[in-house]
């Protein structure tokens, strides 16, 4: 994984993230285009953007923050792991709110709830007994 031009340090944080989150560099596939906007010759002429696909997820990020292709890799992967981290959170508090949910479904009625459900029922019938029409013949 070296090539970025960045610390050692921070190449082997970058490291633990991918091994925590189960990312493998063989997941990935990068591949260079050239870059746009600011920047001159350098953008039109090198491929100084990164372009990575994780394979197992299709998830795909583009960067090209900076003017070094070796930079712009190591950010690539940083924006990846950023965002496999907020899939996977967002899963996690999804499922949360569902069991949350289910449980509260679930969960008996207290007496006041089931009183006044009842007075509501009964309320309702009286409405409905008054609409009947009264045979007196």
């Amino acid at each position: 994984m070296s090539g970025f031009l960045v610390t050692s340090d921070k190449e082997a944080r970058l490291a633990e993230r991918m091994v925590a989150l189960g990312v493998r560099e063989a997941d990935l596939e990068e591949t260079f285009v050239r870059s746009g906007g600011p920047g001159g010759q350098n953008v039109n002429k090198t491929a100084t953007c990164v372009r990575l696909l994780h394979r197992p997820t299709r998830l795909q990020v583009k960067c090209q923050t900076t003017r070094q292709q070796g930079l712009n890799r190591f950010l690539a992967r940083q924006l990846l792991l950023d965002r496999l981290e907020a899939m996977r959170e967002s899963r996690a508090a999804s499922e949360r709110a569902r069991r949350e949910k289910l449980r509260r479904q679930k969960r008996p009625r207290s007496r006041q709830a089931k009183a006044r459900i009842l007075a509501d029922k009964a309320h309702h019938a009286a409405k409905k007994a008054a609409r009947r029409p009264s045979h007196l013949d």
